[in-house]
Order: structure tokens, then C-alpha cells, then sequence
């Protein structure tokens, strides 16, 4: 995955410059994206990226987006929940290729003992985003208004949260915390 990384940062880099997808002002560069893959993999969580090996004439190849879970907060009882993140480069947009992506994370997440995820979405520009997130069954449970700034405008969020679990299953089985998750906080 390390070579990877500057295809990775190239497309982040394009939406912390142009988009309010991203409340980062300033592009973290390549070895930022480099601890955060091994990061994010050492601690048993998902870190995927898309690629297309034999583009069609006009089509993008190599690298066209990304997508992984980690912690949504750090204190342990927070441990089964994490939160999700997907960004593709703009030409690849509007082919499958964050549902399929998404979707792949998402099960892996499941399968290192991910219970929750939530997802933070930046409004504005972000249409595409809710319409992926909710194709795959997230649902809207909040939103904070005004809390970012970017573009010389404020910004809001919308929370959505996927429960991975069937939260009316019987956990008599389990111990009084349940499993611990393969997938841990960093």
C-alpha cells in the first residue's frame, strides 16, 4: 500500500484545495498518509484503495480513490464504533466506484468487530457523499451547523451512523462489555 500513497494524497490534496469535503486547510502531505495508513492497519482496521488496472479510452487509471475506518473517539467504551472515510479522484465519480469501495470497508469492518459507524459529512458540495453513505444504509441522525469554516463560508455537518449489528439480537452470550473488536483505538 506504501506505493499507494502519493496517488492518495494527490487525490485528498484536490479536495482540501477545492472542496468543503474536507475541513483541512492545508494539504498534510505524503508521509502524514503514510503513518496514517500504518496506523490505521496496525490497529486491525480497513484501509483499501480502488484502482482501475485497464482503463478505457478517456478513463482515469491506477488509484481513483480510497477508503478506510478508525476510531470514532479514543476513550475505550467507544472501542465498536469507528468512522468512515472516502474520497475518489473527480474523474472517477459517478461509476460505482465508491459503492463498491465503501461497501468492501464496511464489511471488513464488520469482520474486525466493528459494531457502529458514523460518518461526519461536510454540507455545501457534499450531495454525492450522503447519496453513497445512504445507498449503503446509513442513516441521517444529526447535524451541527456553522462549525467549520472554509472558502470564506461556514460550514455545517450531517452525522449519519450504520449500525453493522442487528441491535435486536440477544447478547446474553457475550461478556458483560462484549468481544473486544480485532480492529483497536489509536
Amino acid at each position: 500500500m506504501s506505493d499507494d500513497v502519493p496517488a492518495m494524497a494527490r487525490i485528498y490534496d484536490h479536495h482540501v484545495r477545492t472542496t468543503t469535503a474536507t475541513f483541512e486547510t492545508v494539504p498534510p502531505g505524503e508521509a502524514l498518509w503514510a503513518e496514517k495508513v500504518v496506523s490505521i492497519v496496525a490497529a486491525g482496521w480497513p484501509f483499501l484503495v480502488a484502482e482501475i488496472t485497464d482503463p478505457s479510452p478517456g478513463e482515469v487509471g491506477g488509484v481513483v480513490g480510497f477508503a478506510y475506518v478508525g476510531p470514532w473517539r479514543v476513550r475505550p467504551a467507544y472501542r465498536y464504533t469507528v468512522e468512515d472515510t472516502i474520497y475518489l479522484d473527480a474523474a472517477a465519480t459517478g461509476r460505482g466506484v465508491g459503492t463498491r469501495l465503501l461497501a468492501e470497508v464496511l464489511d471488513l469492518a464488520r469482520a474486525a468487530g466493528a459494531r457502529e459507524v458514523v460518518s461526519v459529512i461536510a454540507d455545501a458540495e457534499t450531495t454525492a457523499s450522503l447519496a453513497l453513505h445512504t445507498r449503503l444504509g446509513f442513516r441521517t441522525v444529526g447535524r451541527l451547523e456553522d462549525v467549520g469554516r472554509k472558502h470564506d463560508r461556514w460550514l455545517g455537518t450531517t452525522l449519519l451512523q450504520l449500525s453493522l449489528v442487528d441491535r435486536t439480537a440477544d447478547d446474553a452470550d457475550a461478556d458483560a462489555d462484549g468481544p473486544e473488536p480485532r480492529g483497536q483505538q489509536t
